[in-house]
This record gives structure tokens, sequence and C-alpha cells, in this order.
């Protein structure tokens, strides 16, 4: 079976730093496309940021381009999102994901398989 399952959630202050961690099984993230997804109170899901798209180079929301960082262990079998300058706008319940195949854009319905999210709450 496909599992996904995130780490690295916390309170921080504006300004912080964190690093989630996506632990996966049944994939081989050399042939998928895993992204960062988050949802904030009262809002829908949007996508924070993708890589292994089938077209194009890594995807970053405008609003966090420049701030966070995906990036992957194959290794490990673990994927990252390295989130820095964080603002009271990044609070949310961040998701890992990943397509079965190769995604031809970074939004919801390509991804197929969702981690159960991790919370991170940007207070002073």
């Amino acid at each position: 079976q496909v599992q996904l399952v995130e780490s690295g959630g916390a309170l921080v202050q504006p300004g912080g730093s964190l690093r989630l961690s996506c632990a996966v099984s049944g994939l081989d993230l050399d042939s998928i496309t895993i992204g960062w997804f988050r949802q904030a109170a009262g809002r829908d899901p949007e996508g924070v940021s993708c890589f292994g798209l089938s077209y194009f180079g890594p995807y970053y929301a405008a609003s966090v381009r420049g701030r966070f960082t995906i990036s992957k262990d194959n290794a490990k079998n673990t994927f990252y999102l390295q989130m820095n300058g964080l603002t009271f706008d990044d609070t949310a319940v961040y998701y890992c994901t990943a397509s079965s195949t190769r995604a031809e854009y970074c939004r919801r319905q390509y991804m197929d398989n969702w981690g159960k999210g991790t919370t991170v709450t940007v207070s002073s």
C-alpha cells in the first residue's frame, strides 16, 4: 500500500524556520510527482510546491517563492519542505502529497495520495 506520513509541524514565531518531512512507502520517488499542499482555516487546500511535474520545473506558489524549498532523498524515501521567513499567513495544516504517475500541474485533482497533515502555526 501507499503511505505518506508528515512530520515537523510546530508553533513558531514570525521570521522563523521549519523543515517538514514526508516519509513515503509504496512509491518510487523517481517516477512520480511529489508536492506539498496546505489548508488554512476556512479555506480550500492550495498547492505550495511540487516537484517532478511532467513538463515543467519545480513549482512554487507566488506567496512562498524565494522562501520555501522542496527537496527529496531517494535513498531514504523521504521528501522535505524547508520553510524560511515564516509569516502569519503561512499558518495552516500542511499535507504531503504524491501522484501515482507524473502530474501535469500542481493541483489537488492530480494528487491521489495524501498524508494526514501536520500543523504549522506562526504566532508571536
